[in-house]
């Protein structure tokens, strides 16, 4: 199966390449990719990392819901006039994590992709674009895959948001919590790559370590090296679930 990973930063793409590693751990440092990065339209970095019945292509698509759109699109577009087409899209990288349930170091698998802000305040409170009539703030990725990509990586299984900007107060992050109380975590590109994904009709997936909590921003608190390395064992784990997984889709 041909799958395409889609980071936001550099540091993320080199997590997830160093889980790709052979063998019964992952490598702490990746050497690099099986190819030298190609470079897709826009300057977006795109590497392939192939192990057996899988190749996995990780690309670097920049901050925020707009810029992983653009880029996922861009790299689908350029799939789909080649001879390999993806089969799935994986949304991945570092994130928030909703306390108590999900402290640094947890990783969170989604059940469900939430545009959090997308939509209008109004005097009765928030209202998403999908209560406006304007579109849609949800994409669901494939039950079955979401479950086992969790059971196999030790992850939550629970929705993750998309937000555009990051909570940075109490107030805001118990507001997310009382819209979506079964939240576990917080980033800002895994909507974006779902809306890409489904212009193109394919399934997608979200990994998230947690490398702080949804709040107050405290960077003495922060444990991105942990959450780095917690991404790096998780999609260690999780190769064997994309296999199966492509295996009963082709």
């Amino acid at each position: 199966m041909h799958a395409l990973v889609v980071t936001a930063v550099a540091a993320e793409a080199d997590s997830v390449a160093a889980g790709l590693s052979p063998g019964s751990a992952p490598a702490p440092h990746p050497d690099g990719p099986v190819t030298p990065p190609r470079t897709l339209p826009g300057g977006y970095l795109l590497s392939r990392h192939d192990v057996p019945g899988l190749a996995l292509d990780v690309l670097v698509g920049g901050v925020g819901p707009a810029a992983a759109a653009a880029a996922t699109a861009t790299a689908l577009a350029v799939a789909a006039s080649g001879d390999r087409p993806y089969r799935l899209v994986v949304s991945a990288g570092i994130g928030g994590g909703f306390r108590p349930a999900a402290p640094p170091g947890t990783l969170v698998v989604a059940d469900a992709i939430v545009a959090a802000d997308l939509g209008a305040e109004t005097p009765d409170g928030f209202l998403t674009v999908e209560q406006l009539g304007f579109g849609r703030a949800l994409h669901l990725p494939p039950a079955e895959l979401a479950a086992r990509a969790a059971e196999a990586t030790g992850a939550l299984l629970a929705p993750v948001l998309t937000v555009s900007t990051v909570t940075g107060s109490a107030a805001r992050a118990a507001e997310l919590a009382a819209r979506h109380p079964s939240a576990r975590a917080e980033a800002m590109e895994g909507f974006g790559v779902a809306e890409a994904a489904a212009a193109y009709g394919l399934p997608v997936l979200e990994v998230r370590a947690v490398s702080n909590a949804v709040g107050p921003r405290d960077r003495a608190a922060w444990r991105i090296g942990d959450a780095l390395a917690a991404l790096t064992a998780g999609f260690h784990r999780l190769v064997p679930v994309l296999h199966g997984w492509g295996e009963r889709h082709e």
